[in-house]
This record gives C-alpha cells, sequence and structure tokens, in this order.
C-alpha cells in the first residue's frame, strides 16, 4: 500500500457527492484522508482500541463501587501520600472511568466518524419547512456517518461503559445518607427541648422577655449550641453540630397581642405578644428575616414565600406549601424566654412522607 493516502480511495461510501456542495471549490485545501479512511485493517484496529476503552472503563467503575465497600475510611488519613486508601481508590478507580470514556469518545470521532469538510451557505433566520425536513435528514445521515449502527462493538461497548458509570452514581448518593441517617424520624425533631432558653444567635447570650422592644425582630438559637459548665450541656461536633444548628434556627418576634390570631391549640403559646417560629422556610429550607413590622408579614430572599406571622405564620404569597413551625414559649423564674417543648411538627422544607410523622 503507498504511502500516499491522497492517492488512495476511500473504503465504504463516505465521500459525499460533489452535486451536493453549495461552491464548486470553496478553495479549501487539498484533503487528506485519516488511514482509518482506506485501510481496512487500520480502522478495525481503531474499533478494538475503541472498545478497548469503553472495557476498561466499566472495570474501573465496578472497581469503584467494590473500594467502596471494601475499604474502610476509619481515623487514619493518612495512609497514602497524605491521603487516606479509601480516597485514593475512589478518586483513581473513578476519575479513570470518566477519562477512559472521554478518550473512546474522541478517538471515535477523530479515528472512525466522517471525515469531509462542509461549506454551509449563510440563510435566512426564519427556516422554511423544507429546510427543516432537509436538517433532520442531514442529522440522520450524520448518525448513519458515525458508523455507530454498523459497529456493534464500538456501540455496545460506549452503552455499557455508560450504563455502569451509573453504578458510582448510585453509591455516592446513598452516601449522602450514611447509616442510619434515612431515618426520617430524625426530621421530626430538633434539640430543642422543655425549659431550654432562647439565646441570641452568634453571641449566645440570653433573653429576658422585658427587653424586646414592640416590633423587634430577632434571631436566635437554642442554648445547647453554646453549652458551659453553667448551662451544663454537651459540647456538639461536626456533622451533628450543623444539623442541630439548622434545626434549631428560630426568629423571635414582638407585636400587640390583640394582633396575634393564634392557630387552634396555641392560645398559651406566646409571652406578653412575643411569639416565636422556625427560622427555616417550608418551601425548599432557606433561612429568613426579612421582616416588614407594619404587616407583621417575613419574606424568604430565596423564592418570596411571604408568611404572617400575627396569623400563625400562614402563607400569603410564594411556593411554600406550609406555615412556619411554631415554638411555644414561656417564662423561667428569671425572666428569661423558654421553650415549653419541641417544635410540634417536622421543621424546613416539605417532604413526602411528613404527615406520617
Amino acid at each position: 500500500m503507498s504511502n500516499d493516502n491522497n492517492s488512495l480511495e476511500p473504503h465504504g461510501e463516505r465521500l459525499p457527492a460533489s452535486a451536493t456542495e453549495p461552491i464548486a471549490d470553496p478553495g479549501l485545501p487539498e484533503h487528506h484522508w485519516r488511514p482509518t479512511d482506506v485501510d481496512p485493517r487500520a480502522e478495525r484496529r481503531a474499533e478494538r482500541q475503541i472498545a478497548g476503552m469503553f472495557i476498561a472503563a466499566m472495570a474501573f467503575a465496578v472497581l469503584f463501587v467494590v473500594a467502596y465497600f471494601s475499604l474502610s475510611v476509619g481515623d487514619n488519613w493518612d495512609t497514602f501520600l497524605g491521603m487516606g486508601a479509601s480516597t485514593m481508590a475512589l478518586g483513581v478507580t473513578l476519575g479513570l472511568s470518566l477519562l477512559l470514556i472521554g478518550i473512546g469518545i474522541i478517538h471515535l470521532a477523530r479515528k472512525l466518524m466522517a471525515d469531509a469538510e462542509m461549506v454551509e451557505m449563510r440563510h435566512p433566520a426564519a427556516s422554511p419547512a423544507e429546510d427543516r425536513e432537509a436538517t433532520v435528514a442531514a442529522l440522520n445521515a450524520g448518525l448513519d456517518e458515525a458508523g455507530i449502527g454498523r459497529r456493534p462493538l464500538v456501540r455496545n461497548t460506549m452503552l455499557g461503559a455508560v450504563g455502569v458509570l451509573g453504578l458510582p452514581a448510585v453509591v455516592l448518593l446513598r452516601d449522602l445518607a450514611p447509616g442510619d441517617e434515612l431515618d426520617i424520624d430524625k426530621l421530626a425533631h430538633t434539640i430543642w427541648e422543655p425549659g431550654m432558653r432562647l439565646v441570641r444567635d452568634v453571641v449566645g447570650t440570653p433573653i429576658l422577655a422585658s427587653e424586646i422592644e414592640m416590633g423587634d425582630l430577632i434571631n436566635a438559637a437554642p442554648e445547647a449550641m453554646f453549652p458551659t459548665e453553667e448551662n451544663g450541656y454537651e459540647e456538639l461536633h461536626g456533622a451533628q453540630e450543623q444539623v442541630d444548628k439548622a434545626k434549631g434556627a428560630i426568629i423571635i418576634v414582638r407585636m400587640d397581642p390583640d394582633d396575634i390570631i393564634p392557630a387552634k391549640g396555641r392560645e398559651k403559646w406566646t409571652v406578653d405578644g412575643i411569639i416565636c417560629y422556625s427560622k427555616i422556610c417550608t418551601h425548599v429550607g432557606c433561612p429568613i428575616s426579612l421582616y416588614e413590622r407594619t404587616t407583621h408579614h417575613v419574606l424568604c430572599p430565596c423564592h418570596q414565600s411571604t408568611f404572617d406571622l400575627a396569623d400563625h405564620a400562614k402563607v400569603v404569597f410564594g411556593p411554600a406549601a406550609r406555615p412556619l413551625p411554631q415554638l411555644p414559649l414561656a417564662v423561667d423564674d428569671e425572666g428569661y424566654l423558654v421553650a415549653q417543648s419541641d417544635f410540634t411538627e417536622p421543621i424546613g422544607a416539605s417532604y413526602w412522607e411528613r404527615e406520617k410523622q
């Protein structure tokens, strides 16, 4: 076979008919055919190479799942080049799987898909129906030229590699709730308990009911988030601290007691016009604090859900589906605000099994 590929005719029907070209000679340089266009052995070799990459990608995806379940994270984070064995194995296997799929697709495009220069004339923006039909025909022709239909080895291994790649995705999604974290009963409870003081967020100082002015809105938190020797609460760490802090966040508002329309059974949940609600929007869980004191409306900045705090925080506008959960209040012997109990309903974004709680 001659080394001058220009002297060889490409195998198959890949050369477009000259009659279909809008310009007979658009001024492009002479086309050089690829080895896979003129040599069937090179074409078959490229198919095997690409299929091998897709098969290797499948193997690494399976190894990712094996490493996930066989390697323990543990407390030793410095087992290999400053990284844990589990982290290293998961990163390498998933990275190689994605890399091989990408390289295989690039090789498919560069070595086996149709290789022909095309010139397209400019047309008005509005395309007539016949042009749209021609576009669909061109897309179908492109699929035919890609050769996927007549290369089952490449097609099947590529589909297999992409399909098996779903296994790591399933494992990673499951890892969002390890252990017993899938227990939805945890969503119905927070760190609040009877007698726990309400404290100012960030600083952690307890709140005297007599200190709150009419129209004030205070961002507050449970006293347990600020443990001291005096209050006796245990110190929280890591994820548990973040979860309890997010679920326990509250807003406190003081208004004229005559403006308050309590929900049934909540007539004694306020203290001299001081009322308390969860700070977490019931739409998708954003924190809220944009308060309009003249209307007693509080607005979520994410999607503009608006709640009327005077009327048991019912939704007056926006996508939220239920009112903000209310925390029942009382005062202790020193005049500080305390919780009568935990929230009586799950806080935060609504979810499909909430009514079972």
